[in-house]
């Protein structure tokens, strides 16, 4: 219990501070849990929430400060909210008031009582419902579909076994979340649907908004500014909105009346936050759903393999969709082996497309039919290059090149942002014949519009679309059948629904075959999978779909899985290399990173990090391996070092992590050339 007049609150403190327990203010009358307040701590003034638990030792009353100001009008926020940061803290090894403060919108700190008292006076008079229209004639289920409905249907009140929906491309995964969120509705619940992606927030709420008329459906994503992020968010957090779809952050939304929750693309890299409290959405999601007794459903044609394995041993129910809306066909996969095909004379470039794929677009164009080029790297080239003295266009703040951009004439760094006109000449020698070397959506835009200079051809990358609006008005022209051949990077290669592509082609995939990261292939796969399930959405179309691949490697055993669309034997494969090498799911990983002006400093700073380590308790169950720097070791001047911690316990692993991350914010003190560290726990990326 707490002392009268006491509360324990939780400040916004990164973890180094050492700020991870409560601190005590007096407050009189007491603010319940979960209340935002303003705070002293130290000479400054700082926003913090009342804690539904002290954590830590109580200080002595007489030295105690008191709560500046409250916000009594707003509701607090909910036990079971606070759970989920505790839990996300304490898992992701961050400070409780770092990760509950930030997935705060950051507008929530500007008011004060006075003010939000004002604004949500507002709102409530302004959030009319929208207007209810005729209901929209439902859609006739599949049997498949009908199967899943029902079982979700029949789940017990309290039943919190998440769900994996494993459905093919245009199996109709969304019509089942559609239909499961209707039936929390009618219980006057809330729901909350989670994508990997900004740019499929719009399309998906498109279809929510069409079948839920009447309910009120807001957006929760970093795309909004900050007044539209603080009034969706009131508008969940005091039960007014029915329906929150959003991005990763939205699994912190508060939603009083939470039913269910939906992760779309469960499978997908984006639901990993890549700064900060490094979470997962999707994992965070799945504990939510246990905290709070409701259903989570996960759907993918996809799914990670770390979901397919627990619906293997049980622990996640799993729901099977393996054919397409009106029986429509898988598109075929062609394999082209690049191997094979005559090289050019002279040594002249490449063309980019083999001359068969060539003629098969051709061939879509002539019945008015799309295409879709998947190709997995913006830009004109990733570097330029002189043939005379061997000079590349490297980025002098980081390890890594320059991608030549052409249309604005520039070499850009996608990493730290460094850019600057394309040299008239070598700089080395002064070589005026320098040429770009590789090819990006750019270039083969170009080649594309020089071989089949009658179609109509577009380009999807995030330089095409960075315009506002850019992105949607794209989307539509390509619906609208005004495009021929869509150019594209990931951004075109899922969750979409082109009715008029029927022809899909990767035009380089091999790289990923041969990556040192070990989820590479995962990831390979899935996006590929989810890129040939753009072609043949139109069961009338459907039979004469193909996913083209142009590969140096036909026989590689992912192509041959893809081939067949065989998802559970590429798994199946995946976990038994796993297995074998003691990778994830099958045991446990962190990753420490540090970062320097040099690599020496940081690796130094690692090094005794794990001598550190080894002094622990449990430490016999940890796996330390030595410090190594990543593919991009210097990003923006700063050297990069990380180093890997192993285990084949998670508990074993926690616990380390619990004892080690005090001393590392004692040793960060002794290593004043580091300027930054972080642990990652559970990494997608090694």
């Amino acid at each position: 219990m707490n002392e009268p007049g006491v509360v324990p609150v939780v400040v916004d403190a990164p973890q180094h501070a050492g700020l991870n327990a409560t601190l005590d203010y007096l407050c009189d009358p007491p603010l319940p849990p979960g209340s935002l307040v303003q705070v002293p701590l130290g000479r400054r003034s700082v926003p913090g929430l009342v804690w539904h638990r002290r954590l830590g030792p109580s200080a002595d009353l007489p030295q105690l400060r008191a709560v500046q100001s409250g916000m009594p009008s707003l509701a607090p926020l909910g036990p079971a909210w606070m759970q989920l940061v505790e839990f996300c803290a304490s898992y992701y090894q961050r400070s409780i008031g770092e990760v509950a403060l930030s997935v705060l919108p950051p507008e929530l700190r500007k008011l004060d009582n006075a003010q939000m008292a004002r604004r949500l006076e507002r709102l409530k008079n302004s959030a009319a419902l929208p207007a209810v229209g005729e209901a929209p004639a439902l859609p006739r289920l599949s049997d498949e579909q009908a199967t899943a409905v029902e079982q979700l249907a029949a789940l017990p009140a309290g039943d919190t076994q998440p769900s994996l929906l494993q459905g093919v491309t245009g199996s109709g995964k969304t019509e089942v979340y559609l239909r499961s969120a209707a039936r929390a509705l009618q219980h006057g619940r809330q729901v909350l649907v989670l994508v990997p992606e900004i740019n499929l927030t719009p399309q998906l709420e498109a279809r929510f908004a069409e079948r839920f008329a009447g309910r009120r459906l807001v957006s929760l994503h970093s795309a909004l500014t900050p007044a539209q992020r603080l009034r969706h968010w009131l508008l969940a957090h005091l039960g007014l909105a029915d329906l929150v779809l959003g991005t990763r952050l939205a699994v912190f939304a508060s939603m009083p009346r939470l039913g269910l929750i939906v992760v779309d693309e469960e499978h997908d890299p984006s639901f990993k936050q890549q700064e900060g409290a490094r979470y997962s959405a999707r994992d965070l999601a799945v504990y939510r759903g246990r905290v709070e007794g409701l259903p989570v459903l996960l759907g993918s044609a996809t799914p990670s393999l770390e979901s397919w394995q627990h619906a293997q041993q049980g622990r996640y129910r799993r729901l099977l969709l393996p054919q397409r809306i009106g029986g429509g066909a898988l598109p075929a996969v062609r394999m082209l082996d690049m191997t094979a095909l005559p090289r050019p004379p002279g040594g002249a470039a490449p063309s980019a497309l083999a001359p068969a794929l060539q003629q098969a677009i051709e061939q879509r164009i002539a019945r008015g039919e799309q295409s879709l080029l998947f190709l997995n790297r913006r830009g004109y080239a990733p570097v330029l290059f002189c043939g005379a003295c061997g000079w590349k266009s490297g980025c002098p703040h980081c390890s890594a090149w320059r991608v030549f951009h052409k249309a604005d004439r520039t070499l850009r760094c996608h990493h730290c942002g460094f850019s600057e006109r394309v040299p008239r000449a070598c700089p080395d020698c002064g070589n005026l014949d320098i040429a770009p070397i590789g090819r990006g959506t750019e270039k083969l835009e170009e080649q594309i519009m020089q071989s089949l200079p009658t179609a109509r051809v577009a380009r999807i990358d995030a330089d095409s679309t960075r315009a506002k609006g850019a992105l949607q008005a794209r989307l539509t022209s390509v619906h609208a059948g005004e495009i021929d051949v869509l150019v594209g990077t990931q951004m075109i290669a899922k969750g979409h629904d082109f009715r008029g592509v029927t022809l899909v082609a990767a035009v380089n995939p091999d790289a990923a075959l041969f990556a040192s990261d070990f989820r590479a292939a995962e990831r390979l796969f899935a996006l590929l999978m989810q890129a040939a399930g753009r072609a043949g959405r139109d069961a009338g179309q459907a039979a004469r779909s193909e996913m083209w691949i142009q590969t140096w490697h036909p026989r590689h055993p992912l192509y041959a899985a893809l081939k067949a669309h065989d998802f559970d034997a590429f798994a199946r494969g995946q976990l038994q290399e796993r297995r074998a090498a003691g990778l994830p799911p099958f045991s446990s990983l962190a990753l420490l990173r540090a970062e320097a002006r040099s690599a020496e400093a940081a690796g130094a700073f690692l090094r005794e990090a794990a001598q550190l380590a080894a002094q622990l308790p449990g430490s016999d169950r940890v796996r330390l391996y030595p410090p190594v720097p990543p593919p991009v070791s210097r990003v923006a001047n700063v050297e990069r070092v990380q180093m890997l911690v192993e285990s084949g316990s998670r508990v074993a692993l926690q616990r380390l992590l619990a004892l080690w991350l005090p001393q590392l914010q004692a040793l960060r003190s002794a290593h004043k050339a580091v300027l930054r560290w972080a642990v990652d726990v559970d990494p997608l990326a090694i």
